[in-house]
């Protein structure tokens, strides 16, 4: 009996098929790259493209960092401008690119969405089966509206019970990546359930899809509930349908864990799968970085700024809050919760993955280490080669803010 994956691509694991896609996003980085292709191969019918289906997001190096950025954002622009693409998020109208596929009711259950960036597998939070392509696929895709997919295996993640305090999506995930490896799901599609993940926002569930490809994975799905049809109420764009594993579905291997053992974890670097308990590690800080398309949703902001209100950050750490979004932004001023991080010591921009990617706002130098909510923690993924960067939810980048050192959340409770 077919799987989630099986179903919307409409074939058995292991097949090659044709499909129509519903969205593609690129952004600043891959965006005119496949425009450039595009361009090249004079893809489609007369030089057309599927306008509607493409969706084009300024984020990464926003605001642009260097004349090159600059060059860079406004070809995209120009791209967006010529071919008439309505789905144009510019600086400032937008954020970063997951999190406005999503909160911009482009992403439902049941669709097919790629993006010309790796962790567009967010989307599977959701209910879509969305994934990661280059910028050629992307181009293609742009063009004719379709892609090719060879179906991928599907492993069932189940976890049961009850989280104990501070724990949230990320440390999930963590746990998960922990157990199998960054190669463990390598091109197969990851099924989350138990009541655990019923339990969870639907922004933890996201952090959770989110890292679905540090395990190597190509979607990470969670079936949809009521939690994301009343989300996508008045905001999503068209119709969908939401698609469900059979109960007798086939899954080359089930994976089953008791929420109650997963405790605030910490990546080490140089690796997701490095994972220890946030309680067993005594490091120092430099930086700590909340923010990203993995942890920068109003939730995140909200968990950090209960820890940080009425404290510092301490004098030896800076802090950057990066909203996701504008939207994002714009509600945690309302909630006070930008005060709240001001007040702390904190530095607050608008939405931007620059620092996630070692790009500009928040790069480090040589030797210095940063406690972040972001994805990766691979050697000079944040800046200098000879930094380091710890992964962790937003309730232990606020602890350690405050300590200076990595920090279980605990520790701070009277």
């Amino acid at each position: 009996m077919p799987t989630i994956a099986e179903k919307i691509l409409c074939g058995k694991a292991g097949e090659i098929v044709e499909c129509e896609v519903d969205y593609i996003m690129v952004n600043d980085v891959t965006g005119v790259p496949a425009f450039e292709v595009f361009e090249e191969l004079e893809l489609g019918l007369a030089g057309e493209l599927k306008k509607e289906k493409v969706v084009v997001i300024q984020d990464h190096y926003v605001p642009n960092k260097d004349v090159d950025s600059a060059e860079q954002a406004k070809a995209l622009r120009d791209y967006a401008r010529r071919y008439g693409i309505e789905n144009y998020y510019e600086i400032g109208k937008g954020g970063v690119c997951h999190q406005v596929m999503i909160e911009e009711g482009f992403a439902a259950p049941g669709r097919l969405i790629i993006g010309a960036d790796s962790h567009t597998c967010s989307y599977g939070a959701l209910g879509a089966f969305s994934t990661g392509v280059g910028s050629t696929e992307a181009a293609a895709a742009m063009a004719t509206g379709r892609l090719w997919f060879k179906v991928p295996e599907t492993e069932k993640f189940v976890i049961n019970g009850e989280l104990n305090r501070y724990v949230m999506g990320k440390d999930i995930i963590l746990h998960v990546i922990g157990d199998i490896g960054v190669s463990g799901s390598l091109y197969k599609s990851q099924e989350f359930y138990g009541t655990a993940i019923e339990n969870l926002s639907l922004s933890d569930r996201i952090t959770i899809s989110n890292m679905a490809v540090e395990a190597g994975a190509k979607a990470g799905v969670i079936p949809p509930d009521e939690k994301v049809f009343d989300f996508l109420r008045d905001r999503v764009r068209g119709e969908y349908k939401a698609v469900y594993a059979d109960t007798e579905s086939e899954y080359e291997e089930v994976f089953e864990y008791d929420a109650s053992e997963i405790v605030p974890a910490v990546a080490k670097p140089f690796s997701p799968e490095n994972t220890v308990p946030a309680s067993e590690l005594d490091v120092s800080l430099d930086q700590a970085y909340l923010g990203s398309c993995t942890n920068g949703r109003i939730e995140d902001l909200r968990v950090a700024a209960e820890i940080l209100k009425g404290k510092s950050v301490n004098r030896e750490v800076r802090m950057i809050v990066v909203p996701a979004s504008e939207k994002v932004f714009e509600q945690a001023i309302e909630e006070g919760l930008i005060k709240i991080f001001l007040e702390a010591g904190a530095f607050v921009s608008g939405p931007t993955c620059g620092a996630c990617l070692g790009g500009h706002m928040g790069v480090l130098a040589k030797g210095e280490r940063c406690v972040s909510t972001t994805n990766r923690n691979f050697i000079g993924r944040m800046g200098h080669k000879d930094s380091e960067v710890y992964l962790a939810n937003p309730a232990v980048v606020a602890a350690s803010a405050i300590k200076g050192r990595i920090t279980d959340p605990t520790e701070l409770e009277p």
